[in-house]
């Protein structure tokens, strides 16, 4: 028989939306109001950024928010809005595996049906180290693939074919060209997650190599300067995330007309913006 449990039926919907070619193009959210906005403007699902989210909860990006604001905040925006949630969970708000299925069962009860887990390490960590025993910026592989274990055997008990989206710093933190980004992969595919996440891969030969060498749905991260998402999707990627970027440009209006407003005297840095009645429609409606 189909299990007709609403998550699981939500969770299918969002896995389905990861097509190479015809992009699951995702404007993170930080909160309720972006969220709404996000989904107001078309959008299939609505996906968190960690860095936005810290920060609208008044706390630097890193790994630095602990589990249960983080995840506070992630049932608001899953309550906020009618389409599919994926959670940024930064590396897992968890020392080892055994945390992370902690954290997954609580991304479940907060009504999302993804997750991003990433390999990067942050200061105060405790890292196994590499090989020659110092400390790198990356988890060692065995290590990121158990926390994603975990992840998948968390889901899979709650019965929710939740879509485990693994990021993957190697480019973003220069720890790696393509041929380490795909040997990390490859073991967090064979882990149990459902696609790669690729950060500061933007340069279309890198994307072509990486979708070419992925055996899933390949994400990146756009923003100024990156190809636009047409050029992407005829590549083959899967996923397009905003990340943080909205929220830069939404927290730079504020300072600019603040700076004005108190400076100057002006208003000038205000034009443009919603009016009044249409963001109390869009973000004062009960979902």
């Amino acid at each position: 028989m189909t299990n007709q449990n609403p998550t699981h039926v939500t969770a299918l919907a969002f896995r389905a939306l990861h097509t190479p070619g015809r992009p699951l193009v995702l404007p993170n959210a930080w909160n309720t109001a972006s969220a709404r906005l996000v989904e107001e403007a078309g959008a299939a699902a609505v996906a968190t950024t960690s860095a936005g989210l810290a920060w609208d909860l008044g706390t630097a990006d890193g790994e630095r928010l602990d589990r249960d604001r983080a995840l506070g905040a992630v049932a608001r925006v899953a309550a906020a809005v009618r389409v599919p949630v994926s959670a940024d969970i930064e590396s897992g708000y968890a020392k080892d595996a055994a945390g992370v299925g902690d954290t997954i069962r609580a991304v479940l009860a907060a009504g999302a049906v993804g997750v991003n887990i990433e390999d990067a390490l942050y200061d105060g960590e405790e890292g196994e180290g590499d090989d020659d025993g110092g400390r790198g910026p990356l988890r060692p592989v065995a290590e990121q693939a158990e926390r994603i274990a975990a992840a998948r055997a968390a889901a899979d008990a709650a019965g929710v074919p939740l879509f485990i989206n693994a990021r993957i710093d190697t480019v973003l933190r220069g720890a790696g060209g393509v041929g380490e980004t795909l040997e990390r992969a490859a073991a967090f595919l064979a882990a149990g997650a459902d696609g790669i996440f690729v950060p500061g891969a933007v340069d279309p030969g890198t994307v072509k190599s990486l979708v070419a060498g992925v055996e899933g749905p390949l994400n990146v991260l756009v923003g100024p300067g990156a190809p636009p998402v047409a050029e992407l999707a005829a590549l083959g990627v899967a996923r397009i995330s905003a990340g943080s970027s909205i929220a830069q440009a939404a927290h730079a209006v504020v300072r600019r007309a603040a700076r004005e407003l108190l400076g100057a005297g002006t208003y000038d840095s205000l034009t443009g913006g919603l009016e009044y009645a249409e963001l109390n429609t869009v973000l004062g409606g009960a979902r």
